[in-house]
């Protein structure tokens, strides 16, 4: 259980969430890949491929070597994309597409986490166009993605001018931490991968989320928490019936009123029973 409200005379905490499988359902990037052929940006040949690559991805995770493939892939598919109609098809079918495959049980964790005064960052190997919508979509504060190269004409050149995956993340994690302040001690992360593992090592409140096999023997041998997200709903679903925070806000004063009841009730007995006995 999260702790309510965070003592905000100490240094600041964060939660630190990996993307896909773990808040999401699926690849972010390639759940896109539908709405990419219909702009014109691939063709049928590749949606197949990246429709592949997302079962082999849903099906077991993927391993260091089939993340550096499917990096190469993308980094080459994407080579002379606009970067402005990538971002305005993001837009344009974002809730379409993520709205429905966020887990529940993650939103509620990034609700918890913001109650507590902590901040909600993303990390993520998927692409900043994509990952950043997704993060204001979720109301996290900060979002760490890779970012391609952008040429002078306003295009992808196919280079990687940062990629967010395995021992990077933890840098950034690092980084983030001397410019916010965050006690990375009593910050918490999330995730799925194995490649995650120096992420989860950063923080003092690791979490392994549907653990791929490599991760939950390393979380079992490290005593880290094994969590269960199952539960894909849409967030507007969500926001109609109340959160947990707020049903325990809600418990707390209909607590606090009972209480306040019963002590004016005896109050007011006691006070007759005075007043008779006067008579």
């Amino acid at each position: 259980m999260l702790a309510l409200v965070e003592n905000h005379s100490l240094p600041r905490t964060a939660a630190f969430f990996d993307l896909d499988k773990t808040v999401i359902a699926k690849s972010s990037t390639l759940t896109f890949s539908k709405s990419f052929y219909q702009g014109g940006l691939i063709n049928r040949r590749a949606v197949l491929r990246t429709a592949y690559a997302q079962f082999v991805f849903l099906a077991g995770g993927a391993d260091h070597d089939q993340m550096e493939r499917m990096r190469e892939y993308l980094s080459a598919l994407c080579r002379g994309w606009n970067v402005q109609q990538v971002k305005e098809i993001v837009a344009e079918t974002l809730h379409d597409l993520i709205d429905p495959i966020i887990y529940d049980e993650a939103a509620s964790l990034i609700e918890e986490h913001h109650t507590a005064g902590r901040d909600v960052v993303i990390v993520s190997t998927s692409g900043a166009e994509v990952v950043e919508p997704i993060g204001e979509l979720l109301g996290a504060d900060r979002v760490v993605a890779t970012r391609m190269v952008v040429g002078d004409d306003g295009c992808f050149t196919g280079e990687v001018e940062y990629y967010a995956y395995g021992p990077t993340k933890a840098a950034a994690i690092k980084e983030l931490a001397r410019t916010e302040g965050y006690d990375l001690d009593r910050c918490h992360a999330y995730s799925d991968s194995a490649t995650d593992i120096p992420m989860l090592e950063s923080v003092g409140y690791p979490h392994a989320v549907n653990p791929d096999r490599a991760l939950r023997r390393e979380a079992l041998a490290r005593g880290w928490p094994i969590l269960d997200f199952h539960r894909p709903v849409r967030l507007k679903e969500r926001r109609q019936k109340p959160s947990r925070p707020a049903l325990v806000a809600v418990a707390a004063v209909s607590a606090a009123a009972a209480t306040a009841g019963l002590v004016w009730f005896v109050s007011r007995r006691r006070s007759s029973r005075a007043r008779f006995t006067l008579v």
